[in-house]
């Protein structure tokens, strides 16, 4: 009788980042053993204080760790207690025989890690160490040192070409269909061949030259005819847009997604369209993450915080500007414009000073999403009450935040997770409407 083999647990050797990423991280390997160099609960402890995710995701950490010790010393095997068998310590000796401050010639918590990952090794012969960051940089030196090393897994999108458009192009749908559209302003989705129709989803339905933009409207039951109309004379021009601002304008949908590059009117779209519903809000906010210039937090920035701000909020201030310059000076829209600034019924300002604020009767616009955790997404919609309606905007592959990547992010999260939710709706806008110069370098460059 042959016994069976039991594989051999791994060790995974936590970065600072996985952390600051996912306070929970420690429960997401399974029966395998985690480590948590020292160095890593000394820049934990810069981190714990503050308002921002990152500060929270620290002290949940730090939290979670010292009830998992209890009365037990970090530096032994401690169980996880999830039931899968995992055990984690904390690594104290950070000098190995090969030390990574000398092979890269400067002293650094990076290398600091990268021996702790090293002392596993030793330590643990026949066992399989990996390094696990959010750092690609870090990644490198790992393995620069022959140590293995990946990304943290966790919550990532496996396939970011499936992820969720929000619409579709039905081609060679029977003329009488259409004509039945146009005429009754409605079909029913096995018209067109639609056998589980998702709620607020959108369709080009074409016959040769005839066609038409319609929805799903999980109220009806109907796929429903959509028209072209302007909201503060920003006017669509083409589907995606149409199909935006509807998402905008449906007093059902609670929360939108609007993903596309630069230029294809995601902010310009959620802007005008919050203005059109302004007398139904107490108060519209226009928010974005501020993303630090060469990762040197805003302090460096000369000038006091307005000054430091202004450079982050300036695209914002553009698409309003260029909304209210739809209209004269004497017009009651300009005014309105000028007056909800004025009496703080137009706000725009960084994200982090609407954090902790109760968001109630708001239209909440995100700018920039692509740059939130998903852990800050949640925090977002988590706080929203009634009569709040919340439109992120971004584009997955312009990512300014060094551990995050397009399958990562709390944008591209959201929308594979609240898919097809009745109080959702999402659109993938592709075409870029800015000039026909931008959309040159976008193609081209």
């Amino acid at each position: 009788m042959v016994k069976k083999t039991t594989k051999e647990k791994k060790i995974f050797v936590l970065d600072t980042s996985v952390i600051l990423y996912s306070h929970d991280a420690l429960n997401s390997f399974e029966d395998n053993d985690v480590a948590i160099p020292i160095t890593v609960l000394e820049e934990l402890d810069n981190f714990k204080k503050g308002n921002d995710i990152i500060n929270f995701e620290a002290r949940e950490f730090i939290r979670i760790l010292d009830k998992l010790s209890n009365r037990s010393t970090l530096t032994r095997w401690i169980s996880l207690k999830n039931q899968k068998g995992g055990k984690f310590k904390v690594v104290m000796n950070e000098r190995s025989e090969l030390d990574a401050n000398m092979v890269f010639g400067e002293h650094k918590p990076d290398h600091n890690i990268l021996n702790a990952a090293l002392i596993m090794i030793q330590e643990n012969p026949g066992r399989e160490v990996v390094l696990v960051s959010k750092d690609i940089n870090l990644r490198l030196k790992a393995k620069a040192l022959n140590i293995k090393a990946e990304d943290y897994q966790t919550g990532k999108i496996k396939d970011l070409e499936s992820l969720y458009s929000g619409k579709s192009l039905i081609e060679n749908i029977e003329k009488t269909v259409i004509d039945m559209i146009y005429e009754n302003g409605f079909c029913l989705p096995e018209d067109v061949g639609v056998v589980k129709p998702i709620a607020n989803h959108y369709f080009i339905l074409k016959n040769g030259k005839s066609s038409v933009l319609a929805f799903y409207n999980p109220l009806s039951g109907h796929i429903e005819k959509l028209e072209k109309h302007p909201s503060y004379r920003i006017t669509p021009r083409n589907a995606e847009q149409v199909f935006a601002l509807h998402a905008i304008l449906n007093p059902e949908v609670k929360l939108v997604t609007l993903l596309g590059i630069a230029g294809t009117g995601k902010t310009l779209l959620a802007l005008a369209g919050s203005l059109e519903q302004k007398r139904n809000f107490k108060q519209i906010y226009l928010a974005r993450p501020i993303v630090p210039l060469s990762n040197k937090d805003i302090g460096y920035l000369p000038g006091d915080i307005k000054s430091k701000l202004n450079p982050y909020m300036e695209p914002l201030w553009d698409n309003l500007k260029f909304i209210q310059n739809q209209f004269g000076e004497k017009d009651k829209e300009f005014k309105s414009i000028t007056d909800a600034l004025d009496k703080e019924k137009l706000m725009i300002t960084p994200l982090a000073y609407i954090r902790g604020r109760s968001i109630s009767n708001v239209f909440f616009i995100v700018d920039e999403a692509q740059n939130l955790t998903p852990h800050e997404v949640k925090t977002i919609i988590t706080r929203a009450g009634e009569n709040t309606k919340i439109i992120f905007t971004g584009d997955i592959y312009q990512i300014d935040t060094p551990y995050l990547d397009a399958q990562s992010n709390g944008l591209s999260t959201l929308i594979d997770r609240i898919k097809h939710n009745p109080i959702y709706a999402h659109i993938r806008l592709e075409k870029g409407e800015r000039s026909e110069l931008a959309n040159l370098a976008n193609e081209l460059l």
